[in-house]
């Protein structure tokens, strides 16, 4: 764990997210040292903070054991260069148990899934998420998205909460969006001022010029874990204003990758580790429910990231 302020560490956009995917060994157990490796070239690469056993490192599928191992390996990993933030999710009790499990293994704050199945009012939302936030000493972010979709006034109330840091939005209604800023901004309660927004979409650079037109310049990036060159690229044109290299790395790889992507249901996590697979680290295949990309797939992500590659050579001999 780190000594500094999470907020103030994670507001300060020095890179993209990283969201690494979880290693599995042959025999289907936990690779802890190949995810090691695969962190600690994350961090080395640039990226702003290590989001562990998240949506892309298949949070769903591991068990309290595996998640405490992972957790505690990448807060390792990072040696404390960088702020590692744990998955957490299902019904409040288990969420809280999560929690603990993430406090004894050493990370630095939560990123709050939503809760499993159910769809509940805002009144429940926020007392779910403000349960989990007392329950713990590390600072939360709340994810929406799927069933976990918030009025902008249920933000306000969250906002509100001193450990409550952040809002990461994996839903993509914009219009919602820019309300829930706006409402917070106006608000001006205790922490409002500070408060973060994150861009969760799944592939979030293909809509960061967008949010970056609202206000919100953090985002994960699910390419970093396989391409972080392409990856810090975008990343430095969408905060230097070089809207040039930040739309010819849409057109010609962030788009097409999204178009594979889309091909499969749950590509946003298969897709992302058979990519992590061809750029060396051996982190096994995804676990059911999920299923593996096709060796067709798989060929056509290969030949997708060398373009991408090829894109940054021209821009740097432009």
């Amino acid at each position: 764990m780190t000594s500094a302020p999470l907020a103030a560490r994670l507001g300060i956009p020095s890179g993209p997210l990283f969201f690494p995917v979880t290693a599995f060994g042959p025999d289907g157990g936990l690779d802890l040292d190949v995810f090691r490796a695969h962190v600690r070239a994350g961090v080395e690469a640039g990226g702003a903070a290590v989001f562990a056993v998240c949506g892309t490192g298949e949070f769903h599928a591991v068990t309290p054991e595996e998640f405490r191992a992972c957790v505690a390996a990448a807060v390792e990993a990072a040696e404390g260069r960088v702020p590692v933030i744990a998955g957490v999710g299902y019904g409040t009790a288990l969420a809280l148990m999560y929690a603990k499990l993430a406090e004894e293994a050493g990370a630095d704050g939560l990123l709050a899934l939503p809760p499993y199945l159910v769809k509940a009012e805002q009144e429940g939302l926020v007392r779910h998420y403000r349960a989990l936030a007392d329950a713990t000493s590390l600072e939360v972010i709340v994810y929406q998205r799927d069933n976990a979709v918030f009025t902008p006034e249920a933000v306000v109330e969250l906002a509100a909460h001193p450990k409550i840091i952040g809002f990461k939005d994996g839903l993509g209604d914009m219009d919602l969006m820019q309300r829930i800023v706006s409402t917070v901004r106006s608000a001006g309660t205790a922490g409002s001022a500070d408060f973060l927004y994150f861009n969760g979409l799944p592939t979030a650079e293909l809509t960061g010029l967008a949010y970056r037109g609202i206000g919100v310049s953090l985002y994960s990036s699910a390419v970093f874990c396989f391409a972080p060159d392409i990856a810090q690229a975008f990343h430095r044109a969408l905060n230097t204003g070089d809207d040039e290299t930040a739309t010819r790395l849409i057109d010609g790889f962030y788009r097409p990758f999204v178009e594979l992507r889309n091909q499969g249901r749950g590509f946003a996590v298969a897709l992302v580790k058979a990519g992590v697979r061809l750029r060396g680290f051996e982190v096994g295949q995804v676990r059911t429910p999920l299923h593996e990309p096709s060796d067709q797939q798989i060929k056509e992500l290969a030949e997708l990231i060398e373009r991408g590659r090829a894109l940054l050579a021209e821009g740097a001999d432009a």
